[in-house]
């Protein structure tokens, strides 16, 4: 019999609507039971491609027993992270400061108040039934200390919270940052630090907008030996493209294969990028590729991307990690014959000893292929096999802040690389959020099937989506865009700063947990506050808004002091700051027409991170840059700006280059 799950719009949350255990979704209602049973509340927080939460779901919520100890002594309560990342955050910073570290599977254990005094990540089954017991007995013996523990807890986390010292991110900061990225390079497999190793988008991005401003080519050389590193490695799907999540190993070889929209919209920005760039024919490859992994794989009916793709496929129901995706010789053999098969092993790194487990191995394209149009086919006919095996299973839950992300690297992508079909999709993708989660005018976080969830949007997904739309408008020149970010910043400084200027994650008016949210570290995706600085950064550069620039330099001063300490947890932060630095370098193109696409596609190989780009009819309405700037002896004309200090208006390319300083 189905539990109280069945009814949820979170997919992780109905992979455990079949459980035994007697579970309830985060709120009110569970905390109010907890109360009237006088039972402490087992939280349970992980999502729907999470290895280790699908392992302990199959040993642990689906047995019969475990089931019976927690549906006796407790009230379950089981969380999307990604549906509640408000809810995991605070918790999340209760286990690392109980444990030391932190993941998923999270297992917390709260008093009905919601403070937390017990927490760790996966428990095999016998560690976890021990776990049960040995938490009824405390709770039933020694309820005081129980209670002083958790409200002691509880007040020292909220302490953590408290604002730390500012400090703004200048450009000899960017530069100390510069050197202690120099320090952490893996200058022979790329990356920073040892294994595992994520893909550092952020700091990639950190770095090429470096090289843009300062011309710095050690900072270049980073970017670009890490991405050719991980685009060759394993971590990349070489046959139907977009990255895993992660490799466990120092040279990219062996993913955790869980694919994430976030990681792929971001990179593909940074592919995009690093084309702009270099003219690297590896990076728009990858761009593109992971641009169509995007649009194809995570593409959703209504417009929107779902999340992520499973880490686990399902074989003869059991879960196997990287079922889909590892090839031994003898398979390649099979598919495509025995000169071609040899010949496709040695290209893709696939032995006989094998790279991942029982004698399979990722696929790796470590050089590029003599025979362009024999690795055409022979990818073709890889994927066309690969696609008649059990397929992973897919997240496709749609949330505002991926899709934001997701927004502005098609369309930057688009926009650089000459594929309209991918602006074209961030149009579908944009149109799509912007009428689904927003509801009387406040966003919402997540939605399945086109309905979307009670889940209010927290900072990220303001900031990211705003980008997103910002991205959108400077690649179209549709107004629409530029409107609808600027209203998703001004709730955003309404609601999310305090008194003192800091941003939350969450909402003054949103559910108040036992402390209020407030991250700063960019790690998979850019942080609240450093998403809604870049957001307000543009705006204001785009619109003239003085007041947004000023909350910009404000959020990021509150940056600071991390970026300083460890620049590989502030990537976004120091992206963004380059901007600021850098800008505005503000572009109007009016004027329609061949000369007006030329005069726009010049300005968008432009390398300085402060660009903006307006573009359209003069006088066209929403657009503050258009205004009063008029075509120049009929023809289409560029306007380009510097501190809101502007040159005389060009109608050719090479004035255009020489006013652009390319």
């Amino acid at each position: 019999m189905a539990n109280r799950l069945a009814k949820s719009t979170s997919p992780y949350l109905l992979q455990h609507a079949d459980n035994p255990v007697d579970w309830w979704e985060w709120g009110d209602a569970a905390f109010a039971e907890a109360r009237r049973r006088d039972v402490p509340i087992l939280l349970s927080v992980g999502y729907a491609a999470c290895h280790w939460c699908h392992v302990m779901a199959h040993e642990s919520f689906e047995d019969e027993g475990v089931a019976a100890a927690v549906n006796a002594g407790f009230v379950a309560v089981k969380v999307d992270r990604e549906e509640r990342p408000d809810v995991d955050t605070v918790y999340m910073a209760a286990t690392t400061a109980l444990t030391g570290h932190g993941g998923w599977p999270m297992t917390c254990v709260l008093t009905p108040d919601g403070d937390p005094f017990f927490a760790g990540t996966y428990f095999p089954r016998e560690q976890f039934l021990s776990l049960l017991a040995n938490v009824t007995t405390v709770w039933a013996q020694q309820r005081a200390e129980v209670l002083a523990s958790g409200a002691h807890i509880a007040g020292r986390l909220r302490e953590l919270t408290a604002p730390g010292p500012t400090d703004p991110i200048t450009s000899e900061s960017l530069a100390m940052a510069i050197t202690h990225l120099r320090r952490h390079h893996d200058l022979t497999r790329g990356g920073f630090g040892g294994a595992p190793k994520f893909p550092p988008s952020m700091v990639l991005e950190f770095l090429l907008r470096h090289h843009g401003r300062t011309g710095d080519t050690d900072a270049l050389a980073m970017a670009r030996g890490t991405a050719d590193a991980m685009a060759r490695g394993g971590i990349y799907d070489q046959l139907a493209g977009g990255f895993a999540r992660y490799a466990v190993d120092a040279d990219w070889v062996v993913p955790h294969f869980e694919k994430m929209l976030y990681d792929n919209a971001q990179l593909l920005r940074v592919y995009a990028h690093l084309w702009r760039s270099t003219g690297d024919p590896l990076a728009r490859r990858i761009a593109c590729e992971t641009a169509e992994f995007i649009v194809e794989e995570l593409g959703t009916d209504e417009g929107g991307f779902a999340s992520a793709l499973d880490a686990d496929t399902t074989v003869d129901g059991v879960g196997v990690e990287g079922a889909t995706y590892v090839w031994t010789p003898d398979q390649l053999v099979d598919v495509l014959g025995s000169d071609d098969g040899a010949r496709a092993a040695e290209l893709l790194s696939v032995t006989e000893h094998g790279t991942f487990e029982h004698g399979a191995s990722t696929l790796q394209l470590r050089r590029d292929p003599e025979d362009p149009a024999w690795w055409a086919r022979t990818r073709r006919t890889l994927l066309e096999s690969r696609r008649k095996r059990p397929q992973p299973s897919r997240d496709d839950k749609v949330v505002a802040s991926w899709n934001g992300l997701a927004i502005a690297g098609l369309a930057d992508a688009g926009a650089i690389l000459g594929r309209p079909d991918l602006v074209a999709a961030a149009v579908r993708c944009a149109d799509f959020v912007v009428t689904t989660h927003l509801v009387d005018g406040r966003l919402r976080r997540a939605s399945r099937h086109g309905v979307v969830g009670a889940a209010a949007g927290v900072a990220d997904d303001h900031g990211n989506l705003a980008e997103g739309l910002l991205a959108l408008h400077q690649a179209t020149g549709d107004a629409r865009w530029l409107g609808v970010a600027g209203e998703l910043l001004e709730v955003a400084r309404v609601h999310f700063r305090d008194a003192d200027g800091l941003v939350h994650d969450t909402a003054d008016d949103a559910e108040q947990l036992f402390t209020r949210p407030r991250s700063q570290a960019d790690n998979a995706e850019p942080s609240g506050v450093s998403s809604l600085a870049g957001a307000w950064l543009t705006h204001a550069a785009l619109t003239g808004v003085t007041r947004d620039r000023e909350l910009a330099d404000e959020a990021l001063s509150a940056l600071g002091a991390l970026a300083t300490r460890d620049p590989r947890f502030a990537g976004w932060a120091l992206a963004v700051a380059e901007a600021a630095v850098a800008g505005p370098l503000q572009v109007a193109v009016v004027g329609q027409g061949p000369t007006a696409e030329t005069l726009l596609d010049t300005t968008r190989r432009s390398t300085s991170p402060g660009l903006v780009l307006a573009h359209g009819e003069p006088d066209a309405p929403g657009q503050p840059l258009l205004t009063s700037r008029p075509l120049v002896g009929g023809a289409p004309t560029a306007y380009v700006c510097r501190g809101f200090v502007c040159d005389a208006p060009v109608t050719d390319v090479t004035a255009l280059e020489r006013a652009l300083g390319s």
